[in-house]
């Protein structure tokens, strides 16, 4: 019999792992050039640019923009109905499980703005995005920590939810891998982490 639950539970884990955690990544890596200078951070925007919008939009739309917002609405249905397991669980596993779906409920608000404001108020609008405008941007010191808790929200999120990917895959069976893991998955997390704080700190200078 077909289970469609199993398939799309693995479709949001596979949609969230390489297509939104790849683009987590790749906004670490391109803001993360600001802290060798300004002008390497502007060089790969500029380059990013330099793509034709027939191509570019096309391309957001069907491999980034899709395939987020189906792992946002899945994730949502799931989220809502789900509930801890102390009798089931460790205690760290049950915060890590209530920290994904935090973040997960932040992350839907914050990109939303993000994307609004930045993507079609700012870029759509003809501004050129450049480490000046988002210096001029994170002066408001209210703006700048709601955008570092997105990154840190985005961090975890996906770093825990490599773990959860392996688990559904069937990749993680037994509980010793899976704590493997787990505490790979946190490392990486700190690792994202300072780098996301770094490069947010130099905006501030």
């Amino acid at each position: 019999m077909f289970n469609v639950t199993f398939y799309l539970r693995r479709l949001h884990s596979l949609c969230g792992l390489v297509v939104v955690g790849g683009f987590l990544l790749e906004h670490i890596i391109t803001n993360a050039r600001v802290l060798i200078s300004p002008q390497s951070f502007n060089a790969a925007v500029d380059l990013l640019a330099s793509i034709p919008p027939h191509i570019m939009i096309p391309i957001e739309i069907a491999l980034v923009a899709c395939p987020f917002l189906f792992h946002a609405i899945y994730g949502a249905y799931i989220g809502a109905q789900a509930k801890n397991n102390p009798q089931h669980y460790s205690y760290i596993q049950n915060i890590q499980f209530w920290l994904q779906r935090m973040t997960a409920w932040y992350l839907l608000a914050f990109l939303i703005w993000h994307v609004v404001y930045l993507r079609v108020l700012v870029k759509g609008g003809g501004a050129h995005i450049s480490f000046q405008l988002l210096q001029s941007y994170f002066e408001n010191p209210v703006i700048w920590v709601l955008y570092l808790l997105g990154m840190l929200a985005a961090v975890f999120h996906f770093c825990n939810g490599i773990t959860t990917f392996c688990m559904t895959w069937g990749i993680a069976k037994g509980p010793r891998i899976q704590k493997v893991i787990n505490a790979a998955s946190m490392a990486l997390c700190a690792l994202l982490s300072l780098v996301s704080v770094a490069f947010m700190v130099v905006y501030l200078l």
